[in-house]
Parts: C-alpha cells; sequence; structure tokens
C-alpha cells in the first residue's frame, strides 16, 4: 500500500581538494512496500535545480536503483563494487555516467526508516567525485 511520508535527504559531492557541495532537502513524498523491496518518491523542486523532476529510490536486497524522470532522465543501479553505466539524459543532450557503490545501508519498515548510498561517480569518463546520500523517511 501506498502511503505519504515526510522526506529528508542530504546530498554531499566530495570533489578533490574542495569543500563537500551539500543539497538538503525536505518534501512530501510516498513510500510503497513491493514484492521486492520498497519505492520512495518524490517530486524536486526548484531548490534542488530539478524542478519537473520525480526521483525515485527503489529499495531492494542488494541493490539500490535511482531514477529519475520528467525533464532529466536517468536511471543508476547501485550494487556494491559493481560498475554501472548509463546516460544522464538532459533538455540540452545526454551524458554518459558510470557509477560505482561503496556502501549501500538501509533500514526500512512501514513506519519509515533510512536509506544511506555512497558511491563514486565518472561523468564522461572523466573523474566526478565521490557522492553520499542519506535520506530519512517518517510516516505521516
Amino acid at each position: 500500500m501506498k502511503q505519504t511520508v515526510m522526506l529528508r535527504l542530504q546530498g554531499k559531492q566530495f570533489y578533490d581538494g574542495q569543500d563537500p557541495e551539500v543539497i538538503e532537502l525536505v518534501t512530501e513524498g510516498t513510500m510503497e512496500r513491493l514484492d521486492s523491496g520498497w519505492e520512495i518518491r518524490y517530486e524536486e523542486s526548484d531548490m534542488t535545480g530539478m524542478a519537473g523532476v520525480t526521483t525515485i529510490f527503489r529499495v531492494e536486497p542488494e541493490q539500490v536503483v535511482l531514477t529519475r524522470k520528467g525533464r532529466l532522465e536517468s536511471q543508476m543501479v547501485f550494487r556494491l563494487g559493481v560498475l554501472h553505466e548509463s546516460l544522464y539524459q538532459m533538455e540540452f543532450g545526454a551524458l554518459m555516467i558510470s557509477v560505482c557503490a561503496t556502501e549501500i545501508r538501509y533500514d526500512i519498515n512501514e513506519n519509515g526508516g533510512t536509506v544511506d548510498l555512497t558511491y563514486g561517480i565518472d561523468i564522461e569518463q572523466s573523474a566526478g567525485g565521490v557522492v553520499e546520500y542519506h535520506l530519512e523517511i517518517e510516516s505521516k
């Protein structure tokens, strides 16, 4: 059953020799129990620079799939130590990105929970740094 939840998302992107770029978002979304795990969905906003985009975290045993739909289209599959390549399609063109998860942790039940994800990212075969996501889910 799909339920309305409050989401607190913190994203940090680390580049060599620079202070991390941090984005924090508190928004309403949905959480749904699936046969294979959980789906957490929310609408991006101007604050994240991705208004018009729906973000979906699909949390399954052994992997997390991050899908974006709308003005931006992408799907990144995170499995510990496994490289995943995909197209990151934007309004002005597409980029080839590669991601490799170094940490995947989650604790989710009907009342909410957390998802922690750390991964390295390469953009067009150039190092893009390390990204950390921390997502808190609270049932309303």
